[in-house]
C-alpha cells in the first residue's frame, strides 16, 4: 500500500539559515528508499500557532506525520508541551526515561538538573520512543487515522531514534509497497536538451515509474524511480528503462550511475588501462587538477599539472608560439591545442588536458565574451579542441569547463580503446 508521509522540522534557527536543515533531506531518503511516499518537507518556527496550523493541515489527510526539534530542557523548547495540548494529555512521569536521564548524565560525570528532569514528563496519550543518545524520549500519538511523531532535532539523536526504532515499527504497521531507484550521470547536455532526446521513451514509461531531471553546473541526474510488489522485478524494469535512454544519448553522455562522480570514473579508466595524465590550466585555475586529486589514489595516473595563468608561462612552460599567442590570442584554437600538447611532451604522460578561456566577470568582448572557453586533449594518436560557451557566472564558468575537459579525455579514451 502507499503510505504518505509528511515530515516537519521545529526551529528557528532553520528558517534564518543559522543551521542547515540536513535532517529533512536524510529523512526524506530514508523513508523513500523504505517504500514510503513523502508528500511535504516543510521547516516552522517554534511557535505554538504554528505547529497546531501545521497538525490541523495533516492529521486526517496524511498518514505519517514526522515531527523534529523543540524537545529540548530550555524554554525556546516547546514542541511537547503544545503536543500535550493539542492532542488533550496529561503529563507523567516516566521512570524508565529518568533512569536513561541519569546514567546518561553519570556516564558524562554530570548531576542531572531540575530541567533534565522535567525531560522525563511525558503525555499519557503518547507511546514513549526511547533516545538511546539523549535526553529527549521521542512521542507517537494517533489521531484520525494520523499517526504522528516527534523527535529530537539533534540529528544523531533523531537519525539513531528513526533507524532502530521509528522505521521498524511504521514498516511493521504498514508493509509499505516496495520501492527502488537508479540514476543515470550525465553530462554535455542541459535537462531541455536531454528532455527533447528522449521524450519518446519518458512518455512510455512503465505504470507507477517517474522520471526526474536534477540539474547542477555541468551535471544532470536522471533519477529513475518505481513502486511495487517485488523488489527485484522493479529494479530489473528500471535497468530496462536505463538502457534505453543510455543507447539513445549514448555514453559519451551517460558517464555513470548513482552520484558516481566523473573525476572517479575518468580514474578507474586509466587505472584499468595503466594510462597517466596531465593537466595545463588557464581558466580553471586548477580546477581540473584538484578533482583529479581528491580521488583516492589518483598518483597511479596523474603526474602533474601547469597552471600557465600568464602568455609568459603558457611560452615557457609549454612551448606555446609567442607569434600565436599575440596573432590569434590566449583564448583560441591554436594556443590550447599546444597547451595540451605541450603539458603532454614536458610532462611525459598518455593523456593531456588544457583549458583557456574568460571566466568573467570582467574580461569579455564582443568577439570572446565572458565564457568563451577553449578546451584541448592530447593523446598518443591524435588531439583535439572544443569550443564552448558556459555563461556569466565565474564560479560556475570554471566549474562547467573543468567537467568538459575531464568528460572529453574520458571520451578520447574511449575511442582509443575500442578503435
Amino acid at each position: 500500500m502507499t503510505v504518505s508521509v509528511e515530515i516537519i522540522n521545529i526551529g528557528d534557527e532553520l528558517l534564518i539559515g543559522q543551521v542547515v536543515n540536513t535532517n529533512a533531506s536524510w529523512m526524506g531518503s530514508m523513508l523513500s528508499n523504505a517504500g514510503f511516499d513523502v508528500r511535504k518537507i516543510i521547516a516552522i518556527s517554534d511557535n505554538e500557532e504554528e505547529i497546531e496550523m501545521a497538525l490541523e493541515e495533516s492529521i486526517g489527510k496524511i498518514d505519517v506525520v514526522l515531527m523534529s526539534g523543540g524537545l529540548g530542557p530550555t524554554k525556546d523548547d516547546i514542541t511537547k508541551k503544545v503536543l500535550s495540548k493539542y492532542f488533550q494529555s496529561e503529563m507523567y512521569f516516566h521512570k524508565e526515561a529518568f533512569v536513561h536521564i541519569q546514567e546518561l548524565f553519570k556516564a558524562r560525570g554530570f548531576q542531572v538538573s531540575e530541567l533534565n528532569k522535567k525531560q522525563a514528563y511525558l503525555p499519557t496519550k503518547a507511546k514513549a520512543i526511547p533516545n538511546r543518545n539523549g535526553t529527549a524520549y521521542g512521542m507517537w500519538f494517533e489521531q484520525k487515522n494520523t499517526i504522528v511523531i516527534a523527535m529530537p532535532g539533534v540529528p544523531f539523536e533523531m537519525k539513531t531514534m528513526m533507524e532502530n526504532e521509528i522505521l521498524p515499527r511504521l514498516i511493521s504497521k504498514f508493509q509499505p509497497q516496495e520501492y527502488a531507484e537508479l540514476t543515470l550521470m550525465t553530462t554535455g547536455l542541459g535537462e531541455s536538451f536531454l528532455a527533447q532526446k528522449i521524450e519518446e521513451i519518458e512518455t512510455k514509461l512503465p505504470k507507477d515509474m517517474k522520471l526526474a531531471y536534477l540539474p547542477r553546473p555541468g551535471i544532470v541526474r536522471l533519477r529513475l524511480s518505481i513502486r511495487g510488489v517485488e523488489k527485484q522485478k522493479l529494479e530489473k524494469e528500471l535497468q530496462i528503462t536505463a538502457n534505453q535512454i543510455i543507447e539513445v544519448l549514448g555514453k559519451n553522455v551517460v558517464y555513470g550511475y548513482n552520484e558516481d562522480a566523473l573525476e572517479q570514473v575518468l580514474g578507474n579508466l586509466l587505472m584499468r588501462n595503466s594510462l597517466t595524465m596531465a593537466t595545463a590550466e588557464s581558466c580553471t585555475g586548477g580546477k581540473i587538477a584538484h578533482k583529479i586529486t581528491s580521488v583516492a589514489g589518483s598518483s597511479a595516473y596523474f603526474q602533474a599539472s601547469i597552471v600557465s595563468y600568464s602568455n609568459e608561462a603558457k611560452n615557457h612552460y609549454l612551448a606555446v608560439k609567442s607569434s600565436d599567442l599575440e596573432q590569434y590570442g590566449a583564448v583560441s584554437e591554436q594556443v590550447v591545442l599546444q597547451m595540451a600538447k605541450g603539458a603532454r611532451k614536458a610532462l611525459k604522460v598518455d593523456y593531456a588536458v588544457a583549458s583557456s578561456g574568460i571566466a568573467g566577470p570582467d574580461g569579455g568582448t564582443s568577439e570572446k565574451p565572458v565564457g568563451y572557453t577553449w578546451l584541448a586533449v592530447a593523446g598518443p594518436y591524435n588531439s583535439i579542441a572544443i569550443l564552448h560557451q558556459f555563461g556569466e557566472h565565474r564560479g560556475r564558468n570554471i566549474e562547467r569547463a573543468s567537467l568538459a575537459a575531464l568528460n572529453m579525455l574520458r571520451i578520447m579514451i574511449l575511442e582509443d580503446k575500442s578503435s
